[in-house]
């Protein structure tokens, strides 16, 4: 008989399970079994909560982006100003919980698997969105509609070769380097209009 109240917790150890092998790994190359024994349960417990390998590591990623929209929501209530929100962002984007060895290899997979998926790349289109959307609606107070959308590109590209140059072990900054380089992209372009 099933543990009532239990699933939440199990899907959730699942997750967080998922987001290690995959880390371990540095790919989604990761067995369901693998996955199910690092969250401690069977591998016919997780495939009863997430159907297949490809729902779970789709749910790992909508996980991922909830935090960091959850994050980023919050700081931005604390930021009172444009440049503060900018600054919000760039400081979400590389918060230590976003940074992770495991973070950052999930991320780079689901990068590559949106090549082949529909629905990853999907949810990638969402974050990148996101991103712009909160760097531009930050912009738009400091610079015109179109300067707002070409800094916004390039801080994005920026935040987002950040994390390739981690995950690659290339170069590896610190939070603090990879926060500050963007700092001053930002306050390079705003400072030449």
């Amino acid at each position: 008989m099933p543990k009532i109240g239990m699933e939440p917790i199990r899907r959730k150890a699942l997750v967080d399970a998922a987001l290690k092998a995959i880390g371990d790994h540095g790919s989604l190359a990761v067995t369901m079994s693998e996955i199910a024994r690092e969250a401690g349960v069977s591998p016919a417990l997780a495939h009863h909560y997430f159907g297949s390998k490809e729902q779970l590591l789709l749910e790992t990623m909508r996980f991922l982006l909830r935090q960091l929209h959850e994050d980023v929501a919050a700081a931005l209530s604390r930021a009172d100003t444009p440049r503060a929100r900018l600054s919000a962002v760039i400081r979400v984007s590389f918060n230590a919980s976003q940074f992770t060895p495991e973070t950052i290899a999930a991320w780079l997979a689901f990068y590559v698997e949106a090549q082949r998926s529909e629905e990853t790349r999907r949810l990638l289109t969402i974050y990148a969105r996101r991103l712009h959307s909160n760097l531009v609606d930050a912009l738009k107070a400091l610079v015109s509609a179109e300067e707002a959308g070409r800094i916004a590109e390039g801080t994005a590209a920026m935040i987002d070769g950040l994390y390739i140059r981690q995950g690659l072990r290339a170069g590896r900054l610190s939070i603090e380097a990879c926060m500050a380089l963007t700092e001053d992209y930002i306050s390079s372009q705003l400072s030449r209009r």
